[in-house]
């Protein structure tokens, strides 16, 4: 089997933890809304899922969570609090670093939203690192749905075994399977690592 030409990364519990119970700790207070009501509202929710599938702008989605938690406070406030629910995972970091300083090309495929990817991008400096970005409400799909891969394989001009795929979800990184993509189902980054260095025929770190 030859060897993929390039390494596509989730964000969400791959490169980043993310823990929606911090924003529903900031925001509720404002609300009328309890935190656990709040993350409710928020975290994995039908409203999330039509922001980031682009059926909502940020300013909409905002006046959503607004109309229907009785919240108070301002958009940037919100859109601050908001984002503000994740924390690197270094070791997955450094295995991105690890394919740029072999050469090879990365991308991010990701279910995410507009104020998340604004967030993100101001505190994480390694996001400039990819070779481009598949984010779902710009595309207007979500993983696992078809069109999202189909986007992804436009992008990168690969497909099947060319493209090796980390992603948290089990059913994510089926979807990729079935289009003859090589992956795995992210865990533990030992078992990434390992994976990785195997599919990419790595005899060293060196």
């Amino acid at each position: 089997m030859s060897t993929p030409q390039a390494a596509v990364f989730d964000i969400g519990k791959v490169l980043l933890d993310f823990d929606f119970q911090r924003c529903a700790d900031q925001l509720s207070p404002d609300s009328a809304m309890t935190p656990a009501e709040f993350r409710q509202l928020v975290d994995q929710s039908p409203l999330l899922h039509r922001y980031e599938t682009g059926r909502l702008t940020s300013l909409e989605f905002y006046s959503e969570v607004r109309r229907i938690s009785g919240y108070q406070g301002a958009f940037d406030s919100f859109a601050s609090q908001f984002a503000d629910i994740f924390t690197e995972i270094p070791q997955m970091t450094a295995l991105l670093a690890e394919f740029r300083r072999r050469g090879i090309p990365t991308y991010i495929f990701s279910n995410t939203n507009e104020l998340a990817v604004r967030w993100m991008r101001a505190r994480y400096p390694f996001l400039a690192d990819f070779n481009g970005f598949i984010f779902s409400f710009e595309v207007g799909a979500m993983k696992p749905q078809r069109p999202i891969y189909e986007a992804l394989e436009r992008l990168t001009g690969l497909s099947g075994h060319q493209l090796f795929y980390m992603d948290d979800r089990p059913e994510n990184v089926e979807a990729g399977l079935v289009r003859g993509w090589r992956g795995v189902v992210h865990s533990d980054p030992v078992v990434t690592w390992r994976t990785a260095e195997e599919v990419f025929g790595w005899t060293g770190r060196g």
